[in-house]
């Protein structure tokens, strides 16, 4: 299989971020890209680093001001006598339509859902070339028809349009799956992380030509909490094209494998001719968070 992956990827060196009120080394590290590619390369897969496909896929599903934010916050904010060496909110607004700051903690709390995104001086140029792999993926299978493996880290299924979250900061999946849609396709967006894939749901919440669907645990007592639970079906032109399904903690395989079954009539009933798949692991039996117990025969 053909699989896509850019070095500069590596560059995304997070040392911190917040969980329970306590500074914790940051558990997304550049270590999970050599696990991967290893793991990758041993099934089959053939690396390629991607082209530049330019920001353009990638502001078809952010906004410009976001953008802008990501580009240029690490310096605003080394800037800022005393200032921490990454990027970390401590305010957020409790409404995001009445005003934007001009102030840089302001735009961190703005633009960053949570205090597990940390922005290091690397942060944009890693996550732009997680997104031009997941662009080339999406490329290469509109072209040939076949499928292709994407290693997307910096990760992306937390992020907004306009907002990074839980140490996502571009949303590859929607990327990849607005790309397809550009060429014709009729994409859905399965997540299979332990966690809801909030922002994707977010992104295609009112819109009917992206089906999205999420196998997680039940949000009521993990994150992303607010989000990923059985009654959001969609808004507006999209009810109906948003799919969510939270199991209890502590389920494995049957439970896993059947919520598998229900997503796939799904995409199928909605008539869908390609599929980004957001493949987290973490629902493995081994996980830290041990929120679900999927075997590794399992996936």
């Amino acid at each position: 299989m053909k699989a896509f992956f850019d070095d500069r990827q590596w560059k995304h060196d997070p040392k911190n971020f917040m969980a329970a009120g306590v500074k914790r080394a940051c558990p997304e590290q550049p270590e999970r890209i050599a696990r991967l590619h290893a793991g990758a390369e041993a099934a089959g897969c053939v690396f390629e680093a991607p082209q530049d496909a330019g920001i353009g896929p990638i502001a078809a599903v952010h906004s410009s001001q976001y953008l802008t934010f990501l580009q240029t916050i690490h310096a605003r904010w080394s800037a800022i006598e005393g200032a921490a060496p990454e990027v970390i909110p401590n305010v957020h607004p409790r409404r995001r339509d009445d005003s934007y700051p001009s102030s840089p903690v302001g735009q961190a709390g703005y633009h960053q859902g949570d205090t597990a995104c940390p922005i290091a001086a690397h942060t944009w140029e890693a996550a732009y070339w997680s997104a031009q792999s997941a662009i080339a993926g999406a490329d290469h299978l509109a072209q040939t028809g076949t499928p292709a493996y994407v290693l997307s880290r910096p990760p992306g299924h937390h992020a907004y349009g306009d907002m990074a979250a839980g140490f996502c900061f571009l949303n590859n999946s929607a990327i990849a799956a607005q790309r397809l849609l550009a060429q014709g396709a009729r994409p859905a967006v399965l997540d299979i992380d332990v966690h809801h894939g909030n922002g994707t749901q977010d992104i295609f919440y009112a819109r009917a030509d992206v089906l999205t669907l999420s196998i997680h645990a039940d949000p009521t007592g993990f994150y992303p909490f607010f989000f990923g639970h059985a009654h959001e079906h969609g808004a507006g032109a999209g009810i109906g094209a948003n799919l969510n399904l939270p199991l209890p903690q502590g389920q494995g395989d049957a439970e896993f494998l059947a919520a598998l079954e229900v997503a796939l009539d799904r995409i199928e009933a909605f008539g869908c001719d390609a599929l980004v798949v957001a493949t987290g692991l973490d629902a493995h039996e081994g996980d830290p968070f041990r929120a679900l117990r999927v075997t590794t025969e399992g996936f």
